[in-house]
């Protein structure tokens, strides 16, 4: 390879490469024919082919002009996809969308329709029962898009009401959004809103108790020409009664089995007896758990002012001041009426506050019955085994002064002579001998047990306490 100067200064970025190294294959575009200076001609017929110099590539720039990575570009092209979705929301709103915005709209869709079909991942959809404020009821299915744009939630607000998460979402929560208020009361999972309500897991026992308790409150001849409460109180203040009603029933079916069993124990210890025990005491413990759950979540409720104005402000042209936190409605007879409402569900939430309260107060009593019953028993059984080591302890004693007995009778039963077989008197003076010996070493240990207090039946039953609380 040679270089060759080059006559002016447009013929500065030629590279020169040797013929023998172009071969047809390694080429696929064909070299222009560009004009040749004179300079140059000597160097075409010695077997050098000039080539333009390729540019080198640029990388793509930013909004601000400087240079981004591809990850930095997907990014980018991601953020425009989101805004011109949320912009074509927008349009939707306002009620002007033109088709070029439904189509707009249709286009994102699509495309995030397939970036899940092109992942591998399944889009959620839930079936739900949806109650309106009128009383209809239908069932339907929603996909998670759509339950959010609808609801105004976020993404991480149907946590609490995914049915898919029961397990980790076990814990009684009510929580308030802008417009819509989401209910978690164990088995049943709800989503209120303004002028309706979603319930998930409509077939389970939570779920057919608050929809047997929000139809009839919806009814308009059960109103008995009284004020009507808004639509997300009727659905808060049914889920509350539906799960507290939940709570007292259990409480009533568990009581008199508990009283039972206090009444016939510790005199009747069966395995029949003992195992109605134990799954009575059992169900005590879950009812006091849910129960204590739930009160611990109206108390927040009540400490919280904030989140139960958001509930007043619900479907109202009204807004909270984030220093002072307080109401202020473009409608002063709004203000009025919100203000109003904040008392009801304060006093609402006392009342169902206080149910809770003594159903979890009885549970808690029984239980402390039933565990008291179980320390009584464990006490009578301990003092049993002690009554029976008494007695193996007298045996014992009664044995050792047998065995010093027979020891002397195996001593004259050997075969020497010790010249008091010959005398008639002997056999019964040593078989005397022997049993008093006996009888008296007996009175002896015995005395001296009931000295050390190993054997005083008082003793025994204060041991059996000391070892039952000490295991």
């Amino acid at each position: 390879m040679a270089s060759v100067p080059l006559p002016s200064p447009s013929q500065a970025g030629l590279l020169v490469l040797s013929l023998p190294l172009l071969q047809p294959g390694c080429l696929r575009y064909r070299l222009p024919r560009l004009p040749v200076p004179p300079g140059l001609s000597s160097v075409r017929k010695g077997g050098l082919l000039p080539l333009p110099l390729l540019a080198p590539p640029r990388a793509a720039e930013g909004k601000d002009g400087r240079s981004m990575t591809k990850e930095e570009v997907v990014e980018e092209e991601e953020e425009e996809v989101e805004v011109t979705k949320e912009g074509d929301e927008d349009a939707q709103e306002r009620g002007g969308g033109s088709g070029g915005s439904k189509e707009g709209a249709a286009r994102v869709e699509g495309r995030f329709s397939a970036d899940y079909v092109s992942l591998g991942i399944r889009e959620p959809v839930y079936e739900v029962i949806e109650v309106r404020s009128n009383g209809r009821m239908s069932t339907k299915k929603i996909s998670r898009r759509q339950l959010l744009k609808s609801s105004g939630l976020r993404l991480r607000d149907t946590r609490s009401v995914d049915p898919s998460l029961w397990l980790m979402n076990s814990m009684p929560s009510l929580l308030v959004r802008e417009q819509a208020i989401l209910v978690n009361l164990g088995s049943l999972r709800a989503i209120a809103m303004y002028e309706r309500v979603l319930i998930f897991n409509y077939n389970s026992p939570g779920g057919k108790a608050f929809l047997g308790l929000l139809l009839p409150r919806l009814n308009p001849r059960n109103i008995n020409g009284g004020p009507a409460m808004p639509f997300q109180l009727e659905v808060v203040e049914a889920a509350l009664l539906s799960r507290i009603l939940r709570l007292e029933r259990r409480l009533m079916k568990i009581e008199p089995r508990v009283a039972t069993l206090l009444e016939v124990l510790p005199n009747r210890l069966t395995a029949d007896v003992l195992e109605q025990l134990r799954l009575s005491k059992q169900a005590l413990v879950e009812l006091g758990s849910r129960a204590g759950d739930l009160k611990q979540m109206l108390i927040d409720l009540l400490d919280d002012p904030h989140e139960i104005r958001r509930i007043c402000i619900m479907g109202r042209n009204c807004t909270l001041d984030r220093l002072s936190d307080n109401m202020e409605c473009s409608v002063p007879l709004e203000k009025q009426i919100a203000e109003e409402e904040e008392e009801e569900i304060e006093m609402l939430l006392e009342n169902y506050l206080q149910r809770c309260e003594s159903c979890h107060g009885q549970a808690e009593r029984l239980l402390n019955s039933a565990r008291e019953m179980e320390d009584s028993i464990a006490v009578n059984l301990s003092s049993r085994r002690l009554e029976v080591s008494r007695v193996e302890l007298l045996l014992q004693v009664g044995t050792f002064c047998v065995a010093v007995g027979a020891l002397i009778a195996g001593i004259f039963g050997m075969n020497l002579k010790s010249y008091l077989e010959m005398n008639a008197w002997a056999f019964w003076a040593t078989t005397g001998g022997i049993v008093v010996g006996a009888i008296a070493g007996f009175f002896l240990m015995y005395s001296y047990l009931k000295a050390r207090k190993i054997l005083d039946p008082q003793a025994t039953t204060a041991e059996a306490w000391d070892v039952h609380h000490v295991s």
